[in-house]
């Protein structure tokens, strides 16, 4: 998991935000700038992305949201890891848009704050992140995480790019891993799959919310993607969440990935091109099957 220690290690390497593979600037802030939405093509077709906002139990929910330019497609939830919406992030929801899908980056700090707050890793190592979210990430717990995604279902089916007679799928990466869980546990009539990327806190034993106890609520296909050196520490974790999927009839795929805590995300320091590659092949084949 990405905690204040492994953030300490990563400062230590002084990674450049080149090296980093991140835009920053002003084509960043012009990708998220809050005007109307703005037409792209990134490869895979012509692309309409848009910064959102909209109405939760909580407040009002921010976001940025891509899919291709034309007709109706299958919706995506992005629950990002602990540096929030960013750009590469948009980049992530950018490329999974090109595959046919209509992608939402949520602000999970919504309560606290609007938009980007940190421009990549390199910003949040620097700023002191891990202490500035500290007071915010503790408010997402599994009750507030289950009450924003029926919000966050409600807005994407109202919306003209989404396909309603298509199931819903989730991703998560690291903090934003068990989210995914307890989405797909929180609207079972909508998500039909669900991803972690480096997810942390999946298992919780003794906590009857732990992402593993709600499995028996899941009508989703599930791919849990750990990180090895979070299996080298906990390695009892993943047979404990693979018997619970068992126990309650989920499909889930439990794997380890030849990559550390963060290999997923570009401007992570353990960025790992070759197992991000296996694991956005996992996660189309994830969608492609589950979501109709």
């Amino acid at each position: 998991m990405c905690d204040e220690s492994k953030l300490a290690e990563w400062a230590k390497q002084a990674v450049s935000r080149r090296q980093f593979g991140v835009l920053t600037g002003a084509a960043a802030l012009a990708a998220y700038a809050p005007a109307g939405a703005m037409a792209h093509d990134h490869g895979g077709g012509a692309l309409t992305e848009k910064a959102v906002s909209f109405a939760t139990p909580d407040g009002t929910m921010d976001g940025f949201l891509v899919h291709p330019a034309s007709g109706k497609h299958p919706a995506v939830i992005l629950w990002p890891d602990i540096a929030s919406i960013r750009e590469s992030k948009r980049n992530i929801a950018r490329k999974l848009a090109s595959a046919g899908y209509a992608v939402l980056v949520v602000n999970p700090y919504y309560r606290d704050v609007a938009g980007e707050q940190f421009a990549d890793f390199a910003t949040f190592i620097s700023a002191g992140g891990f202490q500035k979210v500290g007071p915010w990430r503790g408010k997402l717990n599994a009750e507030a995480i289950m009450r924003d995604t029926g919000a966050i279902v409600a807005w994407l089916d109202g919306q003209e790019a989404v396909d309603t007679a298509k199931g819903i799928g989730t991703q998560g990466y690291c903090m934003g891993g068990p989210f995914t869980v307890w989405s797909a546990a929180a609207v079972p009539g909508r998500i039909k799959a669900a991803a972690s990327f480096h997810g942390g806190g999946l298992v919780r034993e003794g906590n009857p919310m732990s992402p593993h106890a709600l499995l028996g609520q899941v009508k989703a296909a599930l791919l849990i993607a750990v990180a090895q050196d979070d299996d080298a520490k906990a390695p009892a974790e993943k047979t404990a969440f693979a018997d619970a999927a068992t126990a309650a009839g989920v499909s889930a795929k439990v794997t380890v990935y030849p990559g550390n805590h963060g290999w997923m995300v570009a401007d992570s320091p353990a960025w790992n091109a070759a197992a991000a590659a296996t694991g956005e092949a996992d996660l189309l084949a994830l969608y492609k099957g589950a979501l109709g």
